[in-house]
């Protein structure tokens, strides 16, 4: 069923009203919707309509609430991803699947072995969230997750966590499995996961990393892109801690 996101104040009694242009175009020309088809709306305070189609005009579609109720596809804890931006489709890649994952906003952080510029990811910003939009509507998620302009390590990481979860390559000191098991993440926790670039991080990034006593997280013994190690690590902490 196509998921579309509207304001609460087009909902009046069982009826919602889709008058916005974006909308519009989509469901009305791009996806040729028909009197008697369904639609899912959901809401900026997260409430979700299951909806049948009963007029379109040539600037307004008219809906019929089936259903409503609270959405819950989301988290029941603030997850954040702070990385070092990729070239091309890899950074598409990553923005899309952290949001089908359920963070909260993605940090692009300019590292010492960036392989693109801040100019360029500053750039790149407004694609960027438009990826984590249209991704959040293919996953039905209620919230829409934030694209940050693109920032320095020590900048993200002054930020109030409650817990910072550093991914190091070829790290030693504790495995992502044995960290889930000895730090308990509750509800309404705020968790930053930080990974950084194919090149990884410098020694200058690592011995900031230590002066901050931040964890070192290893994935293991295998060597993955970073767009793996992205997956692979938010995909563990979900699975651990989902709500």
């Amino acid at each position: 069923m196509p998921h579309f996101f509207i304001n609460s104040k087009n909902v009046n009694k069982n009826t919602i009203t889709i008058d916005d242009s974006e909308n519009y175009r989509h469901i009305s020309k791009s996806l040729r919707a028909r009197i008697g088809e369904k639609l899912l709306l959901i809401d900026e305070n997260q409430m979700q309509y299951e909806t049948v189609i009963k007029n379109i005009d040539s600037r307004v579609i008219v809906c019929e609430i089936q259903k409503a109720y609270l959405s819950k596809h989301d988290l029941n804890f603030d997850l954040y991803l702070a990385q070092s931006p990729l070239r091309s489709d890899s950074q598409l890649t990553i923005m899309e699947k952290s949001t089908e994952l359920g963070v909260r906003g993605v940090y692009p952080v300019i590292t010492d072995n960036c392989s693109v510029s801040k100019d360029i990811a500053v750039k790149k910003c407004e694609k960027w969230q438009k990826v984590m939009y249209e991704a959040s509507k293919q996953c039905e998620r209620a919230k829409i997750p934030t694209c940050f302009e693109p920032t320095c390590l020590k900048s993200v990481l002054e930020n109030d966590f409650d817990q910072i979860l550093v991914l190091a390559e070829r790290s030693t000191e504790i495995s992502l499995k044995d960290y889930l098991n000895k730090n308990k993440i509750n509800s309404g926790d705020k968790i930053l996961v930080v990974i950084g670039p194919e090149g990884g991080f410098s020694q200058k990034e690592f011995d900031y990393f230590k002066s901050k006593n931040l964890p070192l997280i290893t994935l293991g013994d295998l060597i993955l892109k970073a767009e793996t190690a992205v997956i692979v690590t938010l995909g563990n902490i979900v699975y651990e801690y989902k709500g």
